[in-house]
């Protein structure tokens, strides 16, 4: 158990100096994808009613929903005055929606039950789609239609609204 603690503390939220003041929007929802991904993958390697996993779940559900707040106010809503943007905005969007409903199964579902696993392995399936949707799809034609300067304002306003909602 000491184990898995010190593996969630390690991949806590924790803002910093070490990002870069040039960071665009592509590399602060990068930073928060691989954070997901670990926290997902610690997830689905727990075991029934084990100590730990109502803790990591829950870091699991605000690292989710504090991300989408952030992505759809800072990456998906800009995107949206392209038409070219609005389809591909849409679906990520109602991904996350989806997600947002396997939280709640979850939250639903005794944490002993083998549903539960099957939940968490279905939300970890369905976040590293979104995840793998954007990153080698989505940002390249994002991409295109930002301008230096607003990948770079993206991804400060970006970084700050996760600030303000993870000290919330």
């Amino acid at each position: 158990m000491a184990a898995l603690t010190r593996a969630i503390e390690d991949y806590q939220y924790f803002p910093g100096p070490e990002i870069e003041a040039m960071s665009t929007i592509f590399d602060e929802i990068r930073k928060d994808h691989d954070t997901q991904r670990t926290l997902l993958d610690l997830l689905v390697k727990t075991h029934g009613d084990s100590e730990g996993r109502e803790e990591l779940f829950q870091r699991v559900k605000t690292a989710l929903q504090t991300h989408e707040a952030a992505e759809e106010r800072y990456f998906y809503n800009p995107l949206m005055e392209y038409d070219t943007a609005i389809g591909k905005s849409r679906h990520g969007i109602a991904e996350h929606h989806e997600m947002d409903e396997v939280i709640e199964q979850m939250e639903n579902t005794d944490f002993s039950s083998p549903a539960w696993i099957g939940y968490a392995k279905k939300l970890q399936e369905m976040a590293l789609h979104h995840f793998e949707d954007e990153e080698k799809h989505f940002f390249i034609s994002a991409g295109q239609k930002l301008s230096d300067e607003q990948k770079s304002q993206l991804g400060s306003e970006y970084r700050s609204e996760m600030d303000r909602l993870n000290n919330h």
